[in-house]
């Protein structure tokens, strides 16, 4: 395999994560956190070696990859034309220590060999993607310091430091070990860090897995989804981001380059949703604490649609001029503009997301009143803007529409108001929001409705099919098995359809016309047809999706479908979220899978 591609694998530990390719090179690394810089960079720098850490034979003929089973270990092996073989295993520790989860902004990588003699070179070469600036580099006594402008690494070995700074090969005849992180000294040799980390991380997620709630049907798919996602978490705030990438481009050529190392409260009621069919409830509990922390602190109750990671503003979108971009397709883009655009199903998503507070027997500190009139300010928002342009769901940057999807969003959030007041007592507030919530909905059902095509369209008053309906469903506005809901999945199936998959949607936007499917609308396409009654066609359409993920299992956002090829950022939350759903909704069931399995 030459250049770059999305045959990735993503590990890391909820504070850092990095992209480690077929090779065994460490291609993606952002460092203390997962918006800062990459400290390694090749993937959005046409492949250069100045950006990635690999462990490289003399004369490699092959790889292997996967991960260790039910946990975000990966194991890659090299053979070389000698016979000989080297085993990488990479990771970030996780595992609890007094009383509370460890998570350094640590990647530890061991090699050793497993036939024959391995000759091996190590090369970790980082630039800044921003200026082109290559580090400092000073040799401590057993470890490399590597000094940027504003910001230091570490790299500790007990390997031979003259081979691992010079590039040198050397015979593997023991396991070395290389703990990357802070510019920090370690407490114990870091080979002994680095077996008993290994182990802790590794029994850790093995535990995490297993009190997951897994449908019988697809379970490993799921499982690599639900790691994903925790992966895509940043523990500290709660925060989710949409992905741990930026620019890779949704299709080759288009500039659909965008930064999703960011947190889109949008987010907010998709991944809920997951987390709760997957019964990970303390991540979902962090996720919406963040979302409502979020809305706390604007007192005005308007909202952007997107935060940093630690709450606040990410700073205007910028272009890295120097680096080359994935496969040399520019820009380089850091930050996202998207950031001051009118999303209004914001507004919604967050209280819908919030609603599990209040439901939730399980959550050991419910939502209560206090909870409650701060999401009235926001339902007072969408109610408001529910019939009010915006950019909508797919961020367009040159109009702005009545979008469906939005004034859906906008409903959903005063109706699970009306829910929450009912919950908690309060007859006349619920009887309230249920007026509004129905005022909106009879507008919505007016104005969506397209005679013509027989479906609900993208916009109000007219307009393109969007992918976006298929989500109706899903937030409870209308029945899946609605017939005005069942003429509209065939119409989406019919115009939207890519080669098997679901695109966004067929018309041009401000980059052109779409070249690729949006899969997590064929995700949402295949749990709507489940949720109508027809399951083997939803099976079809998910088994298809299943098939395009990596050697490794991880989706992209975005499908060529006529090759097969995964395109932008990776790996995406919309994406492993959706499949979650999708399997959940279109599983046989442990009992006709198992128990009544004759």
């Amino acid at each position: 395999m030459t250049g770059s591609s999305l045959a990735l694998g993503a590990i890391g530990n909820s504070q850092v994560a990095a992209l480690v390719d077929a090779r065994g090179r460490v291609v993606w690394m952002c460092h203390p956190r997962f918006d800062s810089d990459p400290v390694f960079g090749a993937l959005l720098d046409d492949d250069s070696p100045e950006g990635a850490w690999s462990f490289e034979l003399a004369v490699p003929t092959e790889t292997e990859q996967r991960y260790l089973r039910n946990t975000a270990i990966l194991e890659t092996i090299l053979r070389g034309a000698d016979g000989s073989a080297l085993r990488i295993v990479d990771f970030c520790p996780r595992f609890k220590r007094h009383g509370r989860i460890f998570r350094p902004p640590t990647l530890i990588r061991r090699i050793e060999p497993i036939a024959g003699a391995p000759r091996v070179s190590m090369h970790l070469a980082m630039r800044n993607l921003r200026d082109g600036a290559a580090p400092a580099v000073l040799q401590g006594s057993h470890h490399l310091r590597y000094a940027f402008s504003a910001h230091s690494v570490r790299l500790t070995t007990d390997a031979p430091l003259a081979y691992v700074r010079d590039a040198r090969p050397f015979v593997v005849a023991r396991a070395y070990s290389f703990v990357f992180g802070a510019d920090e000294s370690l407490s114990e040799p870091p080979d002994a860090i680095a077996a008993n980390w290994l182990e802790e991380t590794h029994a850790y997620w093995l535990e995490w897995v297993r009190y997951l709630s897994l449908p019988f049907d697809w379970q490993g798919p799921v499982i690599r989804a639900a790691i994903s996602l925790k992966l895509c978490q940043y523990e500290d705030t709660g925060a989710l981001v949409a992905a741990l990438t930026t620019s890779i481009p949704e299709a080759p050529g288009s500039a659909r380059n965008w930064d999703y190392r960011l947190c889109w409260l949008r987010d907010a009621f998709h991944v809920v949703y997951a987390f709760n069919l997957l019964g990970a409830t303390r991540t979902m509990e962090e996720f919406i604490a963040f979302a409502t922390d979020v809305a706390a602190e604007s007192p005005s109750g308007v909202l952007r649609p997107l935060y940093s990671i630690t709450r606040g503003n990410p700073g205007e979108e910028t272009e890295a001029g120097d680096a080359r971009g994935y496969r040399g397709h520019r820009p380089v883009r850091l930050g996202n503009a998207a950031i001051d655009q009118v999303q209004n199903d914001v507004y919604g998503s967050v209280i819908v997301a919030a609603a599990q507070m209040f439901f939730d027997e399980r959550l050991p500190v419910p939502g209560d009143r206090a909870l409650y009139e701060r999401l009235c300010v926001l339902g007072h928002h969408a109610r408001s803007v529910a019939f009010l342009p915006d950019a909508g769901i797919w961020e367009y940057r040159g109009r702005t529409s009545i979008h469906t999807h939005s004034a859906v969003m906008c409903w959903a959030g005063l109706d699970r108001l009306s829910r929450i007041a009912e919950r908690l007592g309060d007859v006349s507030e619920a009887r309230n929001w249920r007026a509004e919530a129905d005022e909106i909905k009879a507008g919505i059902l007016a104005r969506a409705w397209d005679d013509a095509r027989q479906a609900f369209v993208g916009t109000l008053d007219g307009g393109e099919m969007d992918g976006s309906v298929l989500v109706m469903p899903l937030v409870g506005f209308l029945s899946a098995r609605d017939p005005r809901f069942v003429s509209t999945l065939e119409v989406v199936g019919r115009e939207l359809d890519s080669d098997g998959f679901i695109a966004r949607y067929a018309h041009p936007d401000d980059f052109g016309r779409p070249e690729t499917a949006f899969i997590v609308c064929s995700l949402w396409y295949a749990e709507a047809l489940g949720a109508a009654g027809e399951i083997e066609r939803g099976r079809a359409v998910f088994e298809r999706v299943l098939a395009r993920a990596n050697h490794l299992g991880l989706l992209s956002e975005d499908l060529d479908a006529s090759t097969g090829e995964l395109w932008g950022n990776f790996p995406q939350t919309y994406c492993m979220a959706g499949l979650v759903g999708a399997a959940m909704r279109l599983d046989r069931g442990w009992k006709e899978g198992l128990w009544d399995a004759s």
